[in-house]
């Protein structure tokens, strides 16, 4: 039986890049596709950015594969009015995925396309394990006329799952960035990471999270696993994607339980200025296919071949608008397929 695959093309790029995405997963696979509205989409023809139809084609498939939610047309300043990103923390919740992992490593290719010196960032390969489901993002909030509040709130397990996801995946260190100077949420982390990490044959250190966005500009190669709550791991990992040139090239996996489906995006943004040019970079979500193979569906060879056909068009040349160059979203795609 073909893996189902949910896809959520959403906003902006999404619909280009989706498309680009489908017709990769036809060229290396069997798979059963399944297409469903979400974010500004969803809202524009439910009301909602994620409705209860969506969630439950999700919870039902092998794997979900989202494009990019957002834009301005949908945005407001009124706390009642339903906004797209709305959509992706739901299924996040909704799907139990309280581990996204975020990989970056630069492509020899593209080492010269980073805002940073060569040298700096040659041989970069690190994970960001941020945690999803707690932090600020999901604590309560409330808003008067001149105030509001937002919480921030963590408990031992929400802490432990996600530091042993950190522990299991480094392959020499784990780096954990809070800020326990200051919070005390972070304070709870820090002693709950520390009380795992004897389980483990990996280095531990602990890094405040204003040095740590520091460290990564100045000496991005020392890091090998970094671990953080859901907020900071929110900035530092966009931070991080710039070291490959662009965040047009970075994939991610968002992970629950064993059994349960994951979910499987691009980092970037939906791009609304871009939206319709065919200029979108599809690197990234091809990316994505790639972790969606590996981490959803156990097909690591599948994933590696693609993997391997994107350092081999970067190497042969291949450049989008966003890695200064002049290369459509379907002359990527076709690039990529050929390279298969």
């Amino acid at each position: 039986m073909s893996p189902r695959i949910v896809t959520l093309a959403g906003d902006g790029i999404g619909p280009e890049i989706m498309g680009a995405a489908r017709e990769l997963m036809g060229a290396v696979g069997d798979f059963e596709l399944e297409e469903h509205l979400v974010g500004g989409a969803s809202i524009d023809e439910h009301g909602s950015a994620l409705t209860d139809e969506v969630l439950d084609a999700c919870r039902e498939a092998d794997a979900v594969l989202l494009a990019a939610v957002g834009g301005p047309k949908w945005d407001s300043t009124d706390p009642a009015a339903p906004r797209p990103e709305e959509g992706l923390l739901g299924l996040r919740k909704g799907l139990g995925l309280f581990a996204n992992l975020r990989p970056v490593r630069p492509s020899p290719a593209l080492l010269d396309a980073s805002p940073l010196r060569r040298e700096r960032i040659e041989g970069t390969d690190l994970l960001v394990v941020r945690e999803l489901t707690g932090g600020i993002y999901f604590g309560d909030s409330s808003r008067g006329a001149d105030d509001a509040s937002d919480t921030c709130s963590y408990t031992r397990g929400e802490v432990e799952r996600i530091a042993r996801v950190a522990f299991r995946s480094a392959r020499r260190k784990v780096t954990s960035v809070d800020k326990a100077n200051i919070l005390e949420t972070s304070r709870l982390w820090r002693e709950t990471v520390d009380g795992l990490a004897g389980d483990y044959a990996v280095e531990l250190e602990h890094m405040l999270v204003d040095n740590a966005a520091m460290q990564l500009l100045v000496r991005p190669a020392d890091f090998d696993v970094i671990l953080t709550e859901n907020m900071f791991g929110d900035i530092l990992s966009d931070e991080a994607a710039m070291l490959s040139g662009s965040i047009g090239m970075l994939p991610s996996a968002s992970l629950g339980q064993p059994g349960t489906p994951g979910l499987f995006e691009p980092v970037h943004g939906s791009a609304p200025d871009i939206a319709g040019s065919g200029r979108a970079n599809p690197l990234a979500m091809f990316g994505s296919v790639a972790l969606m193979l590996r981490h959803g569906l156990g097909l690591e060879d599948t994933a590696a071949q693609i993997e391997s056909a994107l350092d081999d068009v970067l190497e042969k040349g291949l450049r989008t608008p966003d890695l200064g160059g002049d290369a459509t979203t379907e002359e990527a795609t076709k690039a990529v397929l050929a390279n298969l």
